[in-house]
């Protein structure tokens, strides 16, 4: 009973990591950094780098950065896409270190799944910013940026404690991701074509003007 009480906590953390990351990375570092630091819970070696100063530090002032950029309408965009380069490789990462390194090809099998988790859930967060933004007020912004740190730190906190619980949450939002992603791509390409419509109708708004025929004397 002990062993599967361990395992469950080893999914319950690197799938934990990788889903958070792809929401807010910076934060997901932070809480792990300070939880293992503080000696609130014991991180596997392979994870144990987060706790450090230089790297809890680091964390917390990208923290601060992205939650101001996370909360104008554009410039979210902007941020989300800048960090599909970086989320998803990250979460990746975590999930691979949150196994312990017990095994070379669990931690492989960890940063494969863990890597698909974290673009999944950078692709809805980053989906629905856009759809959001066609909003001309900046209130849903906030209200889903700050939504959005309340979920990671309240997910994180799920797992570490209650891991089973938190691998039934898990599998109930991957149902949801299957269901909902098709309608954000969908809601998506609407947004771009109206986009694309508004710049090609002022360019056809334009009168072209031609010079002036003249015709020939009879």
């Amino acid at each position: 009973m002990d062993q599967l009480d361990q395992i469950t906590a080893v999914i319950a953390l690197s799938m934990g990591a990788a889903w958070a990351s792809g929401i807010n990375l910076y934060a997901t570092i932070l809480v792990l950094g300070l939880m293992g630091n503080s000696g609130t819970m014991v991180l596997p070696q392979t994870l144990q780098i987060v706790q450090e100063p230089i790297v809890i530090g680091a964390s917390a002032l990208m923290y601060v950065v992205e939650f101001f950029a996370d909360k104008f309408p554009g410039v979210d965009t902007g941020w989300d896409t800048i960090h599909t380069f970086i989320r998803i490789p990250a979460g990746a990462a975590l999930a691979a270190a949150a196994t312990g390194g017990v095994d070379p090809s669990i931690s492989l099998a960890a940063a494969i799944v863990g890597g698909t988790l974290t673009a999944a859930t950078h692709a809805t967060k980053a989906g629905s910013r856009v759809l959001i933004n066609t909003s001309p007020e900046p209130v849903t912004n906030w209200a889903a940026s700050l939504s959005e740190d309340v979920v990671v730190i309240g997910g994180l906190w799920v797992a570490l404690n209650h891991p089973l619980v938190f691998i039934g949450l898990l599998i109930v939002f991957i149902l949801l991701l299957v269901w909902l992603l098709p309608k954000l791509w969908r809601g998506i390409k609407k947004v771009f074509a109206a986009i694309g419509r508004l710049f090609s109708g002022k360019k056809s708004a334009e009168v072209v003007q031609e010079p002036p025929q003249i015709e020939p004397p009879t």
